[in-house]
């Protein structure tokens, strides 16, 4: 099941996400649900979401512009010990 669709419903919507999505991956391919995957994510994610909204953000590309721009004086450190970690 995905997001509690009975069955059906989720073979249905694979099918229709199959054969009208060209960059649709399929379940057999995604990731197990795992907290180890890629736990690097919660930590710089946080971080970096906490810089990019200190402004209000209008639209998309506002928003992809704040996010390069904050990535690029990100802090290597940051990046380090949440991999150590």
């Amino acid at each position: 099941m995905q997001d509690n669709a009975p069955a059906y419903r989720a073979r249905e919507t694979e099918h229709l996400l199959t054969h009208e999505t060209l960059e649709f991956i399929t379940p057999a391919l995604w990731p197990a649900n795992s907290p180890d995957l890629n736990p690097v994510d919660y930590q710089i994610w946080g971080k970096l979401q906490d810089r990019v909204y200190r402004s209000q953000i209008c639209d998309v590309d506002q928003l992809k512009s704040h996010l390069i721009e904050e990535w690029e004086y990100f802090q290597q450190v940051i990046i380090v010990e949440a991999v150590r970690q």
